[in-house]
């Protein structure tokens, strides 16, 4: 739409859900170890809906997660509006990681930003907009601690609800905007 690629949340029924979003994995079609990932995304708003650019491990078929790894670019929550996180999923911290890093945007729904990891064979570099807010480069790179030696796939999407947030009942509808996502070696 006008150029960007648009996932909406939506508060509507849908085989026995009370809302509809979207995902696009390129899972099969683009896999990549190492370089620089980058996407300019505007996010949606309203508490419960969780955006997300992300990498997972393509191997993730016969190499259960978080064997696979993980590397949350970019996740936010909308109960802690503004607030933007980059995570790593490691056999060694996974789920609630200890892994992580992030910034506060306050324009983070009305103003577009890029958001960056780059990856190395030493250390996972993340920021928004040139500003640096984590680095991963653990001093024992070994399958638990660094399982990022193999391709992963992209995800974008927009979640809604989790385990430790509600959705606010009146929540009807927002918007994801992806301006582009670009992948360098």
């Amino acid at each position: 739409q006008n150029g960007y690629l648009i996932i909406t949340a939506e508060k509507e029924d849908f085989e026995g859900a009370s809302y509809t979003s979207a995902r696009i994995l390129s899972k099969g079609l683009f896999e990549q170890a190492y370089g620089r990932f980058e996407a300019r995304i505007k996010l949606p708003w309203g508490h419960g809906i969780w955006p997300a650019f992300w990498l997972l491990g393509g191997d993730i078929d016969t190499n259960n997660w978080p064997n696979c790894g993980e590397i949350d670019i970019m996740e936010h929550w909308g109960h802690n509006h503004g607030n933007v996180q980059s995570a790593m999923h490691t056999p060694s911290s996974f789920g609630n990681t200890t892994n992580h890093g992030a910034q506060y945007l306050a324009d983070v729904s009305t103003q577009f930003h890029v958001y960056v990891v780059e990856w190395d064979d030493q250390e996972i570099v993340f920021s928004v907009d040139g500003k640096e807010h984590y680095k991963y480069s653990p001093a024992l790179k070994n399958s638990e601690t660094w399982p990022f030696t193999a391709n992963q796939f992209l995800i974008l999407n927009v979640a809604m609800g989790g385990s430790w947030f509600s959705i606010d009942p009146n929540f009807v509808a927002s918007t994801l905007e992806i301006d582009y996502v670009r992948v360098y070696q």
